[in-house]
Protein backbone atom coordinates (compact mmCIF):
# COMPACT_ATOMS: atom_id res chain seq x y z
CA UNK A 1 0.00 0.00 0.00
CA UNK A 2 1.31 3.48 -0.36
CA UNK A 3 0.85 6.31 1.33
CA UNK A 4 0.58 4.45 4.66
CA UNK A 5 3.87 4.11 7.07
CA UNK A 6 5.51 0.91 7.73
CA UNK A 7 4.39 0.53 11.20
CA UNK A 8 0.74 0.58 9.70
CA UNK A 9 0.77 -1.97 7.20
CA UNK A 10 2.86 -4.00 10.03
CA UNK A 11 0.13 -3.83 12.69
CA UNK A 12 -2.77 -4.71 9.34
CA UNK A 13 -0.31 -8.01 8.92
CA UNK A 14 -0.72 -8.75 12.88
CA UNK A 15 -3.69 -8.48 12.93
CA UNK A 16 -4.98 -10.28 9.64
CA UNK A 17 -2.77 -12.80 10.49
CA UNK A 18 -4.59 -13.31 14.33
CA UNK A 19 -7.58 -13.45 12.62
CA UNK A 20 -6.82 -15.55 9.61
CA UNK A 21 -8.20 -18.45 11.28
CA UNK A 22 -11.66 -17.37 12.32
CA UNK A 23 -13.24 -17.04 8.62
CA UNK A 24 -11.84 -20.78 8.22
CA UNK A 25 -14.54 -21.67 11.05
CA UNK A 26 -17.08 -19.61 9.46
CA UNK A 27 -16.87 -20.58 5.78
CA UNK A 28 -18.57 -24.21 5.90
CA UNK A 29 -18.58 -25.64 2.96
CA UNK A 30 -18.07 -29.18 2.90
CA UNK A 31 -21.56 -31.20 2.83
CA UNK A 32 -22.74 -32.46 5.66
CA UNK A 33 -21.38 -35.41 7.66
CA UNK A 34 -22.91 -38.60 8.86
CA UNK A 35 -24.50 -38.13 12.21
CA UNK A 36 -21.95 -38.99 14.83
CA UNK A 37 -21.54 -42.19 16.58
CA UNK A 38 -22.20 -42.03 20.78
CA UNK A 39 -19.07 -41.72 21.76
CA UNK A 40 -18.03 -39.14 19.18
CA UNK A 41 -21.07 -37.01 19.58
CA UNK A 42 -19.58 -34.82 22.64
CA UNK A 43 -16.97 -33.74 20.79
CA UNK A 44 -18.97 -32.46 17.91
CA UNK A 45 -21.37 -30.74 20.30
CA UNK A 46 -18.23 -28.95 21.35
CA UNK A 47 -16.72 -28.48 17.85
CA UNK A 48 -19.94 -26.72 16.95
CA UNK A 49 -20.23 -24.60 20.28
CA UNK A 50 -16.76 -23.16 19.47
CA UNK A 51 -17.59 -22.55 15.75
CA UNK A 52 -20.51 -20.38 17.06
CA UNK A 53 -18.37 -18.42 19.62
CA UNK A 54 -16.02 -17.79 16.97
CA UNK A 55 -18.52 -16.58 14.97
CA UNK A 56 -19.87 -14.10 17.33
CA UNK A 57 -16.54 -13.20 18.11
CA UNK A 58 -15.97 -12.71 15.03
CA UNK A 59 -19.62 -10.64 14.10
CA UNK A 60 -18.58 -8.42 17.21
CA UNK A 61 -14.87 -7.69 16.51
CA UNK A 62 -15.47 -6.62 12.79
CA UNK A 63 -16.88 -3.31 13.52
CA UNK A 64 -13.96 -2.64 16.08
CA UNK A 65 -11.51 -3.73 13.57
CA UNK A 66 -13.07 -1.15 10.88
CA UNK A 67 -12.73 1.65 13.29
CA UNK A 68 -9.18 0.73 14.30
CA UNK A 69 -7.75 0.56 10.68
CA UNK A 70 -9.53 4.19 10.22
CA UNK A 71 -7.56 5.53 13.16
CA UNK A 72 -4.39 3.64 12.20
CA UNK A 73 -4.66 5.88 8.89
CA UNK A 74 -5.30 8.71 10.25
CA UNK A 75 -2.64 8.44 12.51
CA UNK A 76 0.07 7.28 10.30
CA UNK A 77 1.72 10.42 9.25
CA UNK A 78 2.14 11.46 12.65
CA UNK A 79 3.79 8.52 14.01
CA UNK A 80 6.75 8.85 10.68
CA UNK A 81 7.39 12.03 12.21
CA UNK A 82 7.39 11.20 15.56
CA UNK A 83 9.92 8.79 14.84
CA UNK A 84 12.62 10.84 13.21
CA UNK A 85 12.38 13.36 15.38
CA UNK A 86 12.54 11.00 18.99
CA UNK A 87 14.68 8.37 17.37
CA UNK A 88 18.18 10.53 17.83
CA UNK A 89 17.06 11.77 21.21
CA UNK A 90 16.49 7.62 22.11
CA UNK A 91 19.61 6.73 21.05
CA UNK A 92 21.62 9.27 23.19
CA UNK A 93 19.47 8.43 26.20
CA UNK A 94 20.51 4.85 25.95
CA UNK A 95 23.81 5.52 25.50
CA UNK A 96 23.72 6.97 28.80
CA UNK A 97 21.83 4.35 30.66
CA UNK A 98 24.45 1.73 29.55
CA UNK A 99 23.09 -1.27 31.17
CA UNK A 100 19.43 -1.34 33.00
CA UNK A 101 20.59 -4.20 34.75
CA UNK A 102 22.87 -1.16 36.95
CA UNK A 103 19.58 0.58 38.46
CA UNK A 104 17.16 -0.27 41.07
CA UNK A 105 13.55 -0.02 39.92
CA UNK A 106 11.99 3.92 40.00
CA UNK A 107 10.75 5.58 43.39
CA UNK A 108 8.30 8.05 43.26
CA UNK A 109 8.56 10.62 45.86
CA UNK A 110 5.47 12.35 47.43
CA UNK A 111 5.56 15.41 45.31
CA UNK A 112 5.61 13.27 42.22
CA UNK A 113 9.23 13.45 41.29
CA UNK A 114 10.74 9.94 40.09
CA UNK A 115 13.88 8.52 41.08
CA UNK A 116 15.80 6.01 39.38
CA UNK A 117 18.78 5.43 41.38
CA UNK A 118 22.35 3.71 39.93
CA UNK A 119 23.07 -0.02 42.37
CA UNK A 120 26.45 -0.26 40.64
CA UNK A 121 29.12 2.53 40.73
CA UNK A 122 30.00 4.70 37.77
CA UNK A 123 33.77 4.33 36.54
CA UNK A 124 34.70 7.55 36.01
CA UNK A 125 36.06 8.34 32.60
CA UNK A 126 39.60 9.90 33.03
CA UNK A 127 38.79 14.07 31.43
CA UNK A 128 42.34 13.98 30.20
CA UNK A 129 43.72 11.10 28.00
CA UNK A 130 48.16 10.40 28.52
CA UNK A 131 49.68 10.63 25.14
CA UNK A 132 52.18 7.85 23.98
CA UNK A 133 54.54 9.04 26.45
CA UNK A 134 52.42 9.42 29.17
CA UNK A 135 52.52 13.74 28.95
CA UNK A 136 48.74 15.33 29.05
CA UNK A 137 47.87 18.26 27.24
CA UNK A 138 46.33 21.12 28.89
Amino acid sequence: MQGTSPHIDDMKLALALCLVAAPAFAQDTAPTPAPPAEEDEGFSLMEEGAKLVLRGLLSEMEPAIDEMEKALTEIGPALEGLGEEVGPKLRQLIALIDDFKNYDAPVMLPNGDIIIRRNAPLVPKPEFAPGPNGEIDL
